[in-house]
């Protein structure tokens, strides 16, 4: 029983360190949900890119998007690993105390250990506004953070950014930048492009 929960500690451990690894590494590329999803998948993680939705009024955001890596154990099956890019911010609160700046600022982990973090964090909200006389906002509330993680969600797995055996390297474009315009503007221009390798 020890040897199997130290695996799965050492499992999250790599986890985390290559999720940290490729937010590095993505932080200049722009899309790092897309990105560091890539690297994790190109690590060997069944990972992939996780969009929620849910039911809310009209001027509260309804989506969110996060990633997640489901790991098959042989005596639970599927576990769900959650991973969370701007976790602090998320629970972001104004006048909030020192604790606040030791959340992390990315989560990797179980998804019942966010379950109960998710309960603990909104309940610490609930009293700093109630102790600084402010209004809890819907969107601190648990049930609206919940959601966030746990409500419906739809998961892709985009083909990758560079093929299997690729370099980085990002590919050549098959016409000229110089013509994207032109095509949009003028519909009847028929062009070929010819590569020159």
């Amino acid at each position: 029983m020890t040897e199997k929960l130290n695996n799965l500690t050492f499992e999250l451990k790599a986890l985390m360190s290559s999720t940290k690894f490729a937010l590095r590494e993505s932080q200049l590329k722009g899309n790092i949900c897309r990105e560091v999803s890539d690297h994790l998948r190109k690590a060997g993680y069944d990972c992939a890119i996780c969009k929620s939705k849910w039911r809310s009024s009209p001027d509260i955001p309804s989506e969110h998007t996060y990633l997640d890596v489901l790991e098959k154990s042989p005596k639970k099956g599927e576990v769900r690993v959650v991973i969370e890019l701007n976790f602090r911010a998320e629970f972001e609160v104004p006048r909030a105390k020192d604790e606040y700046n030791r959340l992390p600022e990315v989560f990797v982990g179980k998804a019942e250990r966010l379950r109960t973090l998710i309960k603990i964090l909104c309940f610490a909200a609930k009293e700093c506004m109630k102790e600084n006389k402010m209004h809890m906002a819907p969107w601190r509330k648990h049930k609206y953070m919940q959601a966030k993680w746990f409500g419906a969600c739809e998961r892709t797995m985009p083909a990758p950014l560079f093929p299997v055996g690729s370099s980085d390297r990002t590919a050549k474009p098959r016409a000229s930048m110089l013509t994207f315009d032109l095509l949009e503007k003028l519909p009847n221009l028929h062009c070929t492009a010819v590569e020159v390798v």
